[in-house]
């Protein structure tokens, strides 16, 4: 018998808005996330958080830090820290080009967002992204404000014919 499963989009768990305003994104990257039990119960309750969190590579291994999921709230012993490094699952392909890109370049991985897979799988979308300096944010708004306002004038525009 086929499974009469509807097919799902991604579920969001948590996303890093401040990512957007704080670095200008280069390239963004899926990356597996390797957690216990407790981890994953608490994350399909939406209990994460990505405000300050940043991901490295050392010795080949690409690692998640900062990346605060609150412990499950049926767990009682069996519950994680909630702060603990994680691995990020990736090809070593990918990994050697982040290793590249991240000395020379001097750019940083930043998580975006946390989400769950249609197949189920928890899934973090990282970021290789350059710090923004204050005048680059300050740019950042004035153009997002110009373009509202040909928005509004164009709309308005439209309205009067």
């Amino acid at each position: 018998m086929a499974h009469d499963k509807k097919e799902q989009g991604e579920k969001v768990v948590a996303t890093n808005r401040k990512a957007f305003h704080d670095y200008a994104i280069e390239e963004k990257l899926e990356a597996g996330l390797a957690l216990k039990g407790t981890e994953v119960k608490s994350l399909r309750e939406g209990r994460a958080n990505l405000r300050d969190s940043y991901a490295s590579v050392d010795k080949g291994v690409v690692r998640l830090h900062n990346c605060h999921i609150s412990p499950y709230s049926h767990g009682n012993i069996m519950n994680h820290d909630p702060l603990r490094p994680r691995v990020l699952l990736l090809h070593k392909k990918e990994i050697r080009k982040l290793i590249g890109q991240t000395q020379q370049k001097g750019l940083t991985l930043v998580p975006l967002r946390i989400y769950f897979s249609p197949r189920g799988l928890a899934k973090v979308e990282i970021a290789l992204a350059k710090g923004k300096k204050e005048y680059d944010r300050r740019e950042t708004i004035k153009q997002r404000e110009a373009g509202r306002e040909m928005e509004r004038a164009m709309k308005g525009g439209r309205r009067k014919k």
